[in-house]
């Protein structure tokens, strides 16, 4: 889970229970009260959320005790059900109390089904102040359990409703809700009996509340005692202490224990509150030993106190790989868990809990690079350091150049493979180390075997060559992050400035492809035995039939067969439906009348359909909406050749300080390729009209 997910909002699912329920509408009968588990303290698969989500219950801000209740978190008039009067943690769960008020017909549809038996959930809705990270292969304790990565944990976070829901996230968890009817009167006379009536679960109290709450079921006296909500097997505390009073004789003894609750409750968000998510030593210190909200008040002012500045030291753990990691994280890249170490995931989602900034960014690496400030208030200075760290400054730890290259290069590709791409399906590439023409050959002459003689000679054969030229060029484009994007702390800006430049690689790519492509009139001739035109050649069952004749009567320069077969049908787009029709179906029906002909297809799933737009557009020399080809497999003889520069397919994009007259950063992409018509036997172009 990346840090970016801190402020959304958790739904998180749990048990629902309802007791005691009277209808509302009624104001001479008392209120129907509820009680709910609204979260047993495990991980949940939230939407939104990469990984589970575990919300730690003792770092939940809950508030006031009086807290809404509603219906799938809907917050308007007809789905508010009811309020809390009471929200506490018990067991390592969360456990709210409260009457049922709604009147609305959604409030009396829960109701009514609560009493049908209808087994309710619940749901929380809280906001995630705090979240941690556990990778994968890392555990952590949380809510009295060890919990195993990649999974994320609320350490701190704030209670805002509670929902009654049909199905939550928590497939852990049972829902039962009790029968709408209060107990029987044999059930309240036993303690058994008293524990249902009041919503306590008997299997899950231990020994010393068990005893509390007989004391106040019998009417007793409870002894001054604490009653401490803990959990004794891991020794630690897991829920408030609750000061249990004696209770008065005209007051109702689980109100008392109730309003008890209550003010611990509000002590330790007062305690909370005074430490602000900053002091997690102070906040659990105040809570266990029972201080009192101004002690932990004084506490935190004393640690606050102004200090003399320091001077700045470089983090060590912050490297050029974890800032890339906190840069992709930050864009949302898919795939960072696959490029990066855990341990570099794991500082870089410590580190920058919020996500990074371009700021922040830059600071860093100017900091690594002997940058002494403190802002980025002079963001010349910072971009200086950042780019070009001084001599006295030692050697540079962090490349920013390299970071914001490297972060860009994986957006690049999203942009170059945007765009269309079927010149890659028609062509052969070849690999060049250099920009200079090259040359190749196709070997012809008499190259068949001869009968071997007996003596075991065996005859020498002749070959000729027919040449083929390419060579590959370099384009490019020069685009900017201007000095706003850095001030308005645009970390999209590494994202959407690579995206521009590789689809404009992609486009050029393209662009040069097939106009040369295109320019094939002195190509396509029928000299060339490679061209079709008249009434006949419009794309059809028996166009097609004649363009695969024409192909297959190819000859090689000793004029006997070239031995390839076409693999290819590459049309407009004003032609994809005709073509696909010839591809895909078994048939195909002349409604013509008197028109005699066989209804199969000869053709069907011969020859793939490959459709381009550039075919047909006008804007380039040579284009038909009607004129078709039809292509050999590139691997087997090459129509039209793409010389790569090393190999490399897409576009590279480098990073750096802009020039003096430009405030901001410079990204640069370029691309060398270079693109040739080869073998005029490797295809048959059919003009698809007179």
């Amino acid at each position: 889970m990346t840090t970016h997910h801190q402020n959304s909002q958790l739904n998180l699912v749990a048990e629902a229970v309802l007791f005691e329920a009277a209808d509302t509408a009624d104001p001479v009968t008392p209120l129907r009260r509820f009680t709910m588990t609204a979260y047993t303290g495990g991980p949940m698969q939230l939407g939104g959320w990469r990984y589970p989500v575990v919300v730690d219950l003792q770092g939940m801000q809950m508030g006031k005790q009086v807290r809404p209740i509603l219906l799938d978190h809907t917050y308007d008039v007809e789905n508010i059900l009811g309020q809390t009067d009471s929200v506490a943690v018990l067991n390592n769960q969360l456990i709210v109390t409260g009457q049922v008020m709604g009147d609305s017909p959604k409030a009396r549809q829960v109701i009514a089904l609560n009493d049908r038996g209808f087994a309710w959930q619940a749901s929380i809705g809280a906001r995630a102040d705090q979240v941690e990270f556990v990778a994968e292969g890392k555990s952590s304790m949380v809510n009295g359990q060890e919990v195993t990565g990649p999974v994320n944990i609320a350490r701190r976070s704030t209670l805002g409703e509670v929902s009654f829901v049909v199905l939550g996230a928590d497939d852990n968890t049972s829902a039962q809700i009790a029968a709408s009817q209060s107990p029987s009167e044999d059930e309240v006379t036993t303690f058994e009996g008293w524990l249902v009536e009041h919503g306590f679960d008997e299997a899950e109290l231990q020994a010393g509340q068990r005893t509390m709450l007989e004391q106040l079921f019998r009417g007793a006296e409870p002894s001054p005692i604490t009653a401490s909500l803990t959990n004794t097997a891991s020794n630690s505390v897991t829920d408030p202490q609750v000061q249990v009073a004696p209770p008065v004789t005209t007051e109702d003894p689980v109100h008392a224990l109730r309003n008890s609750m209550a003010t611990e409750l509000n002590r330790i968000a007062a305690i909370r509150k005074a430490c602000g998510g900053r002091h997690p030593d102070i906040e659990s210190k105040a809570i266990t030993e029972g201080w009192e909200p101004m002690r932990a008040e004084l506490e935190v002012l004393r640690l606050d106190r102004p200090k003399a500045p320091a001077i700045h030291s470089m983090d060590r753990s912050i490297s050029t790989n974890v800032l890339e990691a906190a840069c992709m994280m930050t864009a949302r890249h898919p795939d960072v868990e696959s490029q990066y170490d855990e341990k570099t995931i794991e500082t870089a989602t410590r580190r920058f809990r919020g996500g990074i900034g371009l700021q922040e960014l830059l600071l860093e690496a100017a900091w690594a690079n002997g940058y002494t400030g403190r802002t980025f208030r002079d963001n010349r200075e910072v971009l200086r350091f950042a780019f070009n760290a001084p001599i006295q400054a030692g050697i540079s730890t962090v490349e920013v150049a390299g970071i914001l290259s490297n972060v860009a290069n994986k957006f690049l590709l999203e942009g170059f493979f945007s765009v269309e791409r079927v010149w890659r399906n028609i062509c052969a590439v070849r690999n060049v180390n250099d920009f200079k023409t090259i040359s190749s050959y196709r070997l012809i002459g008499k190259d068949q075997y001869e009968l071997v003689a007996p003596g075991g000679e065996i005859q020498h054969g002749t070959l000729g060559e027919e040449k083929y030229q390419n060579k590959a060029d370099t384009y490019g484009l020069l685009l900017s992050i201007d000095r706003r994007d850095i001030i308005n702390d645009d970390l999209g800006a590494i994202t959407t400035v690579p995206r521009k430049l590789g689809r404009g690689s992609g486009l050029k790519i393209n662009d040069v492809f097939w106009t040369t492509f295109l320019n094939n009139s002195a190509f396509f001739t029928t000299g060339n035995k490679n061209f079709l035109s008249g009434a006949n050649s419009v794309l059809g069952i028996d166009s097609m039939t004649l363009a695969e004749t024409a192909f297959m009567d190819q000859v090689d320069g000793d004029s006997k067969p070239i031995g390839v077969m076409p693999t290819i049908a590459l049309v407009p787009t004003a032609l994809s439906a005709p073509a696909t029709q010839l591809y895909k179906s078994l048939e195909m029906r002349d409604n013509t009348a008197n028109a005699r002909m066989p209804i199969s297809n000869p053709h069907q799933g011969k020859y793939r359909v490959e459709v381009s737009r550039y075919l047909g557009n006008a804007a380039y020399s040579g284009s038909s909406t009607k004129a078709w080809y039809l292509v050999a497999d590139p691997a087997d003889l090459p129509l039209i050749e793409v010389a790569l520069l090393n190999g490399q397919e897409s576009p590279t994009i480098e990073t750096a300080e802009a020039d003096f007259n430009v405030l901001g950063i410079q990204m640069r992409g370029f691309h060398d390729f270079g693109v040739s018509l080869q073998d005029f036997r490797a295809a048959v172009k059919v003009k698809g009209e007179a």
